[in-house]
């Protein structure tokens, strides 16, 4: 509560949480920032960024994935006074000289990284790391890079919404490169009870959840859509388990575009047309290329996309804008690797997902795109699911990776 914020450099009025977010960061030196997703971490760590700019002129490295970086880019110029640079491509060694000359704020993605030459002597006021937990595995090259950095930097602030996506050991990487006394090094990581390593990870772990801080967030809906096997789908989901193909499994429920062969196109086409006749947007998610690149064929309203990993995120952010602008109903078709990470798509107000996916965080992420700041309108959620099949495996499986994270991480 001490802590002062200097906003000189900033450009954005901040909501109290965000404001005790930033002082956090500061108090503390070296956090996790936690907030659920669309709360917005990033303008936080921006806040404590301008306020260490302030008063320290040595550099600072945001750290995060591809998909992110022009939003970075964006988001330094349109929230402070400060210059950002990307250290990114053919010219990343004289951007490096340049961001270290001029006091930029540099901005890098993690396989950059690897291949940057930075000073061995290199003391770096802040160094942010967005989508932290890309660095949970510790023996990956990315991961030795960001430690090497976090020596050399006096403040550290990891920001992700999903510090442990699986199991408690994830969060547990997580919280040893920042203090690695907090939590037992050795045996289960469990072992001490969620009460006890929420209570002793609290020195560098701040999360808030929507629902906490967000009173004017629109309602949230989600619904579960349980559907039979068609005839179609079931000869390929027989053939996939007689193959022991799991991926070819969570595929087999859309087997078609034509709804009188596929149970899951039927439905997902009912739901396209029903938010068309309400005048709502849909944004439509799946793991697998080939099944968006069919829903877009059978799609009855105006369609865009697909976004996919191949697109370079300066084009997914033009799928974006465009389907934003376009008047009237309109689908998104989107990978949820690629477009459940790194955009805002408060246009849609109906989010549906084709199969389920390996992560509940995979799952939140994707939503979360739609129901942010930003939403005025309740959001939909509907879930294509096929009775017995694979599907059910993964409902149940979600559910306890789901019951983890709320007792180790979803409160801080």
């Amino acid at each position: 509560a001490t802590q002062e914020l200097d906003q000189r450099l900033l450009q954005v009025q901040l909501r109290a949480y965000q404001s005790f977010g930033a002082r956090f960061a500061l108090a503390q030196r070296r956090v996790i920032l936690g907030d659920e997703m669309g709360l917005g971490k990033t303008i936080q760590a921006l806040a404590a960024i301008a306020h260490v700019r302030t008063f320290d002129a040595r550099p600072v490295l945001v750290v995060c994935p591809a998909s992110v970086m022009v939003n970075w880019e964006h988001e330094v110029r349109r929230r402070t006074t400060l210059a950002p640079l990307t250290l990114h491509g053919a010219d990343r060694q004289d951007e490096v000289t340049r961001w270290l000359a001029d006091g930029s704020i540099g901005v890098t993605t993690f396989e950059t990284l690897l291949r940057l030459e930075l000073p061995s002597d290199l003391e770096l006021a802040a160094l942010v790391v967005d989508e932290a937990h890309y660095v949970k595995n510790p023996r990956t090259a990315r991961s030795r890079a960001v430690r090497r950095l976090t020596a050399q930097a006096d403040n550290v602030w990891f920001l992700t919404g999903t510090p442990m996506e699986n199991d408690v050991a994830e969060f547990r990487s997580l919280i040893r490169y920042l203090q690695s006394d907090l939590v037992p090094v050795d045996g289960p990581a469990a072992s001490v009870g969620s009460v006890a390593f929420r209570r002793s990870v609290a020195p560098v772990y701040l999360r808030r959840n929507a629902e906490d801080v967000l009173v004017e967030l629109p309602e949230l809906q989600e619904t579960d859509e349980w559907l039979r096997l068609s005839a179609s789908d079931g000869v390929r989901y027989r053939r996939a388990v007689a193959a022991g193909n799991f991926m070819a499994m969570r595929q087999a429920g859309l087997s078609s575009a034509d709804p009188a062969r596929c149970a899951k196109t039927e439905r997902l086409l009912e739901l396209v047309v029903e938010a068309a006749a309400n005048g709502r947007k849909v944004v439509i998610y799946s793991y697998f290329r080939e099944a968006i690149e069919l829903v877009g064929r059978a799609l009855p309203i105006p369609s865009f996309g697909p976004i996919t990993g191949d697109l370079n995120p300066a084009k997914r952010q033009q799928v974006v804008d465009d389907f934003t602008a376009h008047a009237g109903p309109a689908v998104l078709v989107a990978q949820i690797q690629a477009g459940g990470v790194g955009l805002n798509i408060q246009a849609a107000s109906v989010v549906i997902l084709v199969e389920p996916q390996l992560t509940p965080t995979s799952e939140d992420q994707a939503v979360a795109r739609a129901h942010r700041m930003g939403q005025v309108r309740s959001v939909q959620v509907h879930r294509l699911l096929n009775e017995n099949s694979v599907d059910e495996r993964l409902v149940e499986l979600l559910a306890t990776k789901r019951a983890g994270f709320d007792a180790y991480a979803r409160r801080s």
